[in-house]
């Protein structure tokens, strides 16, 4: 028997009209997160760039998800934990760490949080395994509960994560200790080729919270102020003793899901122009124009200054690296195999590249 799926929550529409009043955000906020999906959505595009170029790894593009990273993050107070997946580029850009931290990263050097101290640790390095944030995150929160601190952890993870036993055992154990943990669910219509209804038979992934003993509640994905107000409420409700909260953002990855994947073979055009009518970047934008007087003037001044920062970090970053493509294999095996000999002398010696 087919359940009625609850409805999602939306305080901007597509069109930047406001359907709720009374939002106690203010204008610098929001200037802020469309500043940060703006930054997000030019270093992706780069990002994209530099992995056909040959200068950085595979790569997680994250075109289409700028609102859900950016507000999700954004709610976050300092002393809360964050615990990211390998697209999430913009939440760590809203957690304020370096853009050149990113594309070291990328660039095989480091893990976003090389620097930071261990007692300030707030933000984890991405977790490329499906799902095994999930119940470190629980385990965490619940640290941090003990000890009394005055915080809660956020975990992010996309739509396929809901099909891995990390995620179930890690939301059962977060419901039975009432842990002060955030699920934060990037619902984007696929994992990697698998559509959302062939991913479950449940009529929304929010809904699956209620067989762990809490609540789940759908915002649109693609709406930075829904998302925002959902996480920090669901935040300070977790960390008033309230226990955990299951979010989900429905929203849409309007790219590969890695540089290595191509979309086209798995869907069609149609359902991706249909999705880039609700671009989260363009409704933050329409919204500012309509609530706040954005100006053209002042959307080009950010544009050219996300331009400007991600041409900047990539020069720091790709000059900051010390690794040479030989140091890729140095470390596969304790003792060189003959294989691995042969694909080191297919490497070429000093390759052309454009930059």
């Amino acid at each position: 028997m087919a359940i009625q799926a609850p409805d999602m929550t939306r305080v901007v529409a597509p069109d930047g009209t406001v359907e709720e009043e009374d939002l106690d955000i203010s204008a610098e906020t929001v200037e802020e997160m469309y500043r940060l999906q703006v930054l997000a959505r030019t270093f992706d595009e780069k990002a994209v760039k530099l992995h056909r170029q040959g200068r950085i790894g595979t790569y997680a593009p994250l075109q289409g998800q700028e609102a859900a990273q950016v507000g999700a993050a954004a709610a976050l107070a300092e002393a809360d934990y964050c615990l990211p997946t390998y697209r999430d580029h913009a939440m760590y850009l809203a957690r304020g760490l370096p853009l050149e931290e990113v594309l070291v990263y990328l660039l095989g050097e480091g893990n976003y949080v090389d620097q930071q101290d261990p007692e300030t640790l707030r933000t984890f390095p991405p977790a490329i395994p499906i799902a095994t944030q999930v119940p470190h995150a629980v385990g965490i929160s619940m640290a941090a509960d003990y000890k009394g601190d005055d915080c809660a952890a956020l975990v992010s993870f996309g739509d396929g994560a809901t099909s891995e036993g990390d995620f179930h055992e890690g939301m059962n154990f977060a419901g039975v200790f009432d842990a002060p943990t955030v699920f934060f669910c990037q619902n984007n219509q696929w994992a990697i080729s698998v559509p959302r209804e062939r991913q479950t038979a449940a009529a929304t992934i929010a809904q699956k919270a209620h067989a762990y003993g809490f609540e789940g509640i759908r915002v649109d994905g693609n709406d930075v102020l829904a998302v925002y107000r959902a996480v920090k409420e669901s935040l300070e409700r977790a960390k008033a003793g309230e226990g955990p909260r299951l979010i989900e953002a429905v929203t849409y990855r309007q790219g590969a899901h890695t540089t290595t994947d191509d979309p086209s073979v798995y869907r069609d055009d149609e359902e991706v122009d249909e999705w880039a009518k609700r671009d989260p970047v363009d409704r933050t934008r329409d919204y500012l124009e309509l609530a706040h007087g954005w100006s053209e003037e002042a959307d080009d001044e950010v544009h050219e200054w996300a331009e400007q920062r991600v041409a900047e970090a990539v020069v720091t970053a790709e000059e900051r690296t010390g690794l040479d493509v030989d140091d890729i294999f140095d470390h596969v095996y304790a003792k060189t195999t003959s294989r691995l000999d042969a694909q080191r002398g297919r490497v070429v010696d000093e390759p052309e590249v454009e930059r």
